[in-house]
């Protein structure tokens, strides 16, 4: 099995600190997204998309998206859950890390993407406006999130999940994304500190 990577980009990253918590190791094939490698053949032939992070497995099966090959992992090693076991943890995380996907992590990426001048050649057309627009979605969800956390110690719950990955994940790249965090938003400071000082941080 081996996972095409894609460094500090959002998906490979949440793929990777995914990994990490569970204390997997996939042989990782790095793919210099700075220099396009993942538009090369290799990576087109497996998803034509041309996007990362790709895992192939060892029989030439080829699982893409980030969470896709997070929910394969899990299958495979359970423990700890990161999907949650019960009915309702598994409801409250699956519903958690959607609202932080399109709510935040879109967003953000939304703004990279359309503002951004290194992106003018991966995203065309550029929109600037719709850039702006979602450095706005990005504040008004993390308002949201911050009443949310007000009563719970993680994104889903009292447990760490693949939602606080997201989230993370999210929050992190606002700075490429040149977006300020709002200020007085207590309850998401804590968390983020909380989440971001596990080791897996740095996957």
């Amino acid at each position: 099995m081996r996972l095409f990577d894609g460094g500090r980009a959002p998906n490979p990253r949440r793929t990777r600190i995914f990994l990490a918590e569970k204390q997997v190791e996939i042989a990782l094939v790095p793919v210099d997204m700075a220099r396009l490698e993942h538009r090369s053949d290799e990576i087109a032939s497996r998803n034509p998309f041309k996007r990362l992070p790709v895992l192939e497995l060892d029989d030439g099966t080829v699982i893409t998206e980030s969470i896709a090959i997070c929910r394969y992992v899990e299958a495979l090693h359970p423990e700890p859950p990161l999907f949650g076991t019960t009915p309702i943890e598994i409801a409250m995380i699956e519903m958690w890390n959607r609202r932080l996907e399109l709510g935040l992590y879109a967003s953000v990426a939304a703004a990279f993407r359309h503002i951004h001048p290194a992106m003018a050649e991966w995203e065309v057309p550029q929109v600037p406006a719709w850039g702006e627009a979602n450095r706005d979605k990005a504040a008004e969800f993390l308002h949201l999130f911050d009443g949310h956390l007000a009563a719970n110690r993680f994104a889903a719950g009292d447990g760490f999940s693949v939602a606080d990955i997201t989230g993370l994940v999210a929050v992190d790249f606002m700075k490429p994304a040149k977006i300020a965090m709002p200020e007085g938003l207590s309850n998401v400071a804590r968390w983020y500190d909380e989440v971001s000082a596990r080791p897996s941080a740095g996957a």
